[in-house]
């Protein structure tokens, strides 16, 4: 008697159930494992919250709409970091249900979900995922892009070209990769007659419309700051590196699909007897639906890992969240109308070691990294007890709160996270913040702040060249909440007084 898993049966009788268990448990796991492990926010998100909490229409890290809703989760949270990572993996799920939705309509809803769970497998969507910005929030607009341009050019729907100009839009406003990505589908649209078909009417003139309208500020910004140039190209004698670089990017894409690779492998029939595997059957794909994915599914990659070589990147243009989006649904449609699923419970079993593998990563790291290596991790320092200490204390001595943080930016940055929110003033480079200028700061006060090497807390030459009339306090030393081998975080710190009023 051939035996089928409870799993196989979901898939053929309950694919949209099996889908929201999927993707409910994974966006549970990335939430929780991070309020568990982590002391401060992944690298990158506290200066995203700094930016966010000036409401800026644009600012040297791009377009503003990651910063602005990062505030909004902090603050609807009641301060609490949690606020930021929920809104993390609600990204998370929306770029798997417009994923879903997009190959309901191309190989129906069992192939659909079979593509979702080997997507969920590459470690592009774990631990990177949890650090909420413009590269987490492109992803669902990304796939909405994607599903509503496939509606309207795949199903001829007319009713999807209001979504589109939206998500387009919202996609502007996120990334400065995005005009680069839009190139992609604008480029499909007018490859194919079918597809150019679709765009005589009146619609796409609308959607242009509405996608003004919601970049209009930002584009004034842009004109305003003069940022239009593109970065500088390689000299000819930086050209092998760039090379090397954009392979280096590339190779990190190859590893990141080692998941799906393996189960493909698992999966694959190696004797030549009678399979009795179950099926799980599909209607013939759309040649046009073979030819959408098979681009958008290689195109984001090539293309993203040469620019971003080209350019210095450090990143794959667009994030690596985008350039592998569709190689789930790319390796479905490849495998046929027929897909059998073979050895099921070393299936099943693989799959839920490559979801957990990245979280249990995670938690080893933070637990064993201390106690094997000086190195010290961005999510080990302790950010509210650091916050907490520096609001109180300038609070205590002018009476007063907070109103702006400098020096170490890290510091700095988890210090405006704290509950007066004050400002991120990067004295290093003060254009980058001009929100805070240097006659600003001296005239209100603030704090500076650095790591100090020793008990005596002297601060490093460059900041006390650019404060010279600043007076160091003692140090402060901070536990982390695994120590090991690492030694206290000394923090050394100064009060510049604000000036008293007239």
């Amino acid at each position: 008697m051939r035996f089928t898993s409870l799993i196989i049966e979901l898939i053929r009788a309950r694919p949209r159930l099996m889908f929201w268990l999927v993707v409910s448990a994974q966006a549970l796991l990335w939430l929780v494992v991070p309020l568990l492990v982590y002391a401060s926010p992944p690298e990158g998100v506290a200066t995203v919250l700094a930016y966010g909490r000036e409401y800026q229409v644009g600012s040297d890290l791009g377009p503003p709409l990651a910063f602005w809703l990062a505030d909004i989760a902090f603050r609807a949270a009641g301060g609490h970091i949690v606020g930021v990572y929920i809104l993390a993996q609600l990204c998370f799920i929306v770029t798997f249900y417009a994923l879903f939705q997009l190959a309901r309509s191309m190989v129906g809803p069992q192939h659909a979900v079979i593509a979702v769970l080997l997507t969920a497998t590459i470690t592009a969507f774990a631990e990177p995922g949890v650090a909420f910005g413009p590269l987490v929030l492109a992803r669902p607009l990304w796939a909405l892009v994607l599903w509503h341009s496939w509606e309207i050019i795949g199903r001829g729907r007319r009713s999807a070209w209001f979504a589109l100009s939206i998500e387009v839009g919202l996609l502007l406003l996120t990334t400065v990769a995005a005009p680069a990505l839009l190139l992609l589908p604008i480029g499909f649209a007018l490859a194919t007659a079918r597809s150019r078909r679709a765009l005589m009417s009146f619609d796409p003139l609308f959607g242009l419309l509405v996608i003004a309208v919601l970049v209009l500020p930002y584009g004034i910004w842009l004109v305003r700051a003069d940022i239009f140039a593109l970065p500088p190209l390689p000299a000819s004698t930086e050209l092998g590196d760039r090379a090397i670089l954009a392979a280096e990017l590339f190779g990190g894409l190859l590893v990141a699909l080692g998941g799906v690779a393996l189960l493909a492998l698992l999966n694959t029939r190696f004797d030549r007897g009678s399979d009795d595997a179950p099926v799980v059957y599909r209607a013939p794909v759309d040649p046009l639906a073979r030819q959408f994915v098979y681009v958008f599914a290689l195109a984001p990659a090539l293309l993203g890992c040469i620019a971003a070589g080209l350019f210095g990147l450090s990143h794959v243009l667009g994030g690596a969240g985008i350039a592998l989006l569709l190689v789930g649904l790319a390796v479905v449609m490849a495998t046929g109308d027929l897909i059998r699923l073979r050895r099921q419970r070393v299936l099943r079993t693989a799959w839920a070691a490559l979801v957990a593998a990245p979280a249990v990563a995670v938690i080893l790291a933070a637990v064993v990294q201390p106690w094997a290596s000086p190195t010290e991790r961005a999510t080990s320092l302790p950010a509210s007890d650091i916050a907490r200490f520096f609001g109180e204390s300038f609070e205590r001595r002018t009476g007063r709160p907070l109103p702006a943080v400098a020096g170490d930016p890290e510091l700095a940055g988890l210090i405006a996270m704290g509950r007066s929110r004050p400002h991120l003033f990067l004295d290093a480079a003060p254009a980058r913040t001009p929100w805070v200028t240097p006659a600003t700061f001296s005239e209100r006060g603030g704090l500076v702040v650095w790591r100090a090497a020793d008990t005596a807390g002297k601060p490093p030459p460059e900041i006390a060249q650019r404060f010279p009339d600043i007076v160091p306090e003692l140090p402060r030393a901070f536990e982390r909440m695994i120590a090991g081998r690492q030694p206290p975080l000394r923090i050394g710190w100064a009060i510049v007084r604000p000036k008293a009023s007239p």
